[in-house]
């Protein structure tokens, strides 16, 4: 499969050597790259990777969606961060700082409000170390046909730093307007109050 680079010459080598030494038998499938009689992955802005084959998820596959996830993170444990990550501005760069606590932002008026509540639900979570992670699994997992949420102790949490990611970084992506789209506030809102219910049981 050919496909327009993403990222920089840099990050794609990067993710290309990566997925070139996951091992096979690991619980997940990752498209192996095909490089250039010369060893590139990128050739005049283009990558190649073989083709895998099945249905995407997630709806209907919660569960192989947290299972592919988890044996992914499992491979990624050891893995060390690339340090291009932190020349990232990209409203998802800065969404993720601020939801593990290594950047402060103003967000949108309109957004200040659930902001500042899931400021205040957020606890001190027992992760071991940080780690490198998939920042968008959900829509990027196929299940083959002959092909695996709430088990973890820290779940209510894990959703509060999910929400106050994907809150910043529609704040980041307001624009000079400044404001959040109709009804995100409204959403945020009762998907906070889910959060809540979620802590006290």
């Amino acid at each position: 499969m050919f496909k327009p680079a993403e990222g920089t010459d840099e990050e794609v080598e990067w993710a290309a050597s990566l997925f070139g030494k996951l091992a096979s038998d690991s619980g997940f499938r990752v498209p192996l790259p095909l490089r250039a009689a010369d060893g590139r992955s990128v050739v005049d802005g283009w990558t190649a990777c073989e083709f895998l084959t099945g249905r995407p998820g997630p709806e209907g596959h919660w569960t192989g969606v947290l299972s592919a996830g988890r044996a992914f993170h499992r491979a990624l444990r050891h893995v060390p961060r690339p340090e291009f990550l932190d020349r990232h501005v990209h409203p998802w760069a800065v969404a993720d700082r601020v939801t593990w606590g290594e950047q402060d932002i103003d967000v949108v008026d309109d957004l200040a409000a659930p902001f500042s509540t899931l400021r205040e639900l957020r606890r001190p979570v027992t992760q071991d170390t940080a780690q490198l992670v998939h920042g968008d699994l959900t829509g990027n997992v196929l299940f083959a046909p002959t092909a695996a949420g709430r088990s973890h102790p820290e779940w209510p949490q894990m959703l509060v730093r999910a929400l106050t990611f994907r809150l910043v970084a529609h704040s980041e992506h307001a624009g000079p307007a400044g404001r959040a789209h109709s009804g995100e506030p409204d959403r945020y809102a009762r998907a906070i109050e889910v959060v809540r219910q979620l802590a006290r049981s």
